[in-house]
């Protein structure tokens, strides 16, 4: 994942509560500015160079429109947004706030809505805040960089396959919401092969390198946790909204969201507990081995304690000591050495302790 955002909230220490102020970090060289317009019976897809032209058409349209921002770093956009929409500043300050919590809030003639949008890139999982804007025949969605889970909205769009195109904004919006939380599985998924690679790995033959791993993959699975959790909220929130931007038709298509919402969930306690699991398999695999050692360690001393015993008494250097004048003398110490080890090695053995 999920590589640590470095969020710079310290930055806007002391400036006024919906000061727009860019929090993120710039990935786009350029935003990028697409807005779709449709109906029924009609379909328009078309991208511009500033925010007044696309705002101007959407204006002059009475079909929806969904219009996408790609890149958050010119605050002129968010700004010419926040003037022209009539939208509360702290919505603005809300967007350009890298790391907020997902939410949703509603105003007087708009929803907005934050979530958190993840990705599977070069086998590592990637996040990012998706802010959307849902008013009566409108509908704008603000990325951090190009690059999305949307394309199987786009495809229904360009296609008119389901019922997108015959409903409002707020379906719209609805099965933007979708689309993230659909890919939460594919996420899982990803997840869930981790899981079961390093369990195979663990019990083949666990080695310190995983030990990283695991804590890796935890590590992600409680940063997902942290998103999906809200993320529930928000959808319960979508379905008992009381705006008449949301129809009720739409509704019964957020309790459906508001069921996977609660699966992702139960999955990923699921994965956390396994995870844990896995850990505390692997510090019991370690325990054993050191034990194993220390218990052969352990044998091998008690086995020499009284051959060291035996040897320390015929290393002492007294002159009457009858056994040193024996002509088998030293056989005779030696095969006693032999038969006291034979001997100890077969006890062990009946104790099991061998």
């Amino acid at each position: 994942m999920a590589k640590g955002r470095k969020v710079r909230h310290n930055t806007k220490i002391g400036l006024a509560p919906g000061s727009l102020f860019f929090t993120g970090d710039r990935k786009m060289d350029k935003p990028e500015i697409e807005l779709i317009i449709f109906n029924e019976t009609e379909f328009q897809e078309q991208r511009y160079d500033s925010i007044s032209e696309a705002l101007e058409v959407v204006h002059n349209s009475d079909k929806i429109c969904w219009l996408n921002i790609d890149g958050l770093h010119e605050t002129s956009i968010i700004e010419h947004l926040v003037i022209e929409e009539k939208v509360h500043k702290l919505t603005g300050e809300d967007i350009l706030s890298i790391g907020q919590r997902p939410k949703l809030d509603e105003y007087d003639h708009y929803i907005h809505l934050v979530a958190n949008m993840f990705m599977v890139s070069e086998d590592d999982i990637e996040s990012e805040q998706i802010s959307i804007l849902i008013f009566d025949k409108l509908l704008i969605s603000f990325q951090e960089k190009s690059g999305d889970v949307f394309e199987h909205v786009r495809k229904r769009l360009r296609e008119s396959s389901g019922q997108i195109r015959k409903r409002e904004a707020d379906y719209l919006g609805y099965a933007l919401i979708d689309s993230i939380v659909d890919q939460y599985f594919v996420i899982l998924e990803h997840y869930g092969s981790q899981i079961e690679d390093l369990e195979e790995e663990l019990l083949d033959k666990p080695t310190e390198s995983i030990l990283g791993k695991l804590h890796a993959v935890r590590r992600k699975a409680l940063h997902m946790r942290r998103a999906v959790y809200p993320m529930r909220e928000v959808v319960n929130q979508f379905e008992k909204s009381d705006s008449s931007l949301v129809d009720q038709e739409t509704k019964l298509f957020v309790r459906d969201l508001y069921d996977h919402t609660i699966q992702v969930i139960e999955t990923v306690e699921v994965f956390r507990d396994s995870v844990s699991g896995l850990l505390d398999l692997y510090m019991n695999t370690v325990s054993n081995r050191m034990n194993n050692v220390m218990k052969v360690l352990t044998i091998v001393s008690t086995i020499f304690i009284p051959l060291t015993f035996i040897a320390g008494i015929y290393g002492m250097n007294f002159t009457n000591m009858p056994e040193l004048e024996y002509k088998y003398g030293y056989l005779i110490v030696m095969l006693l050495m032999l038969v006291i080890s034979i001997g100890m090695i077969i006890f062990f053995k009946k104790k099991k302790w061998l």
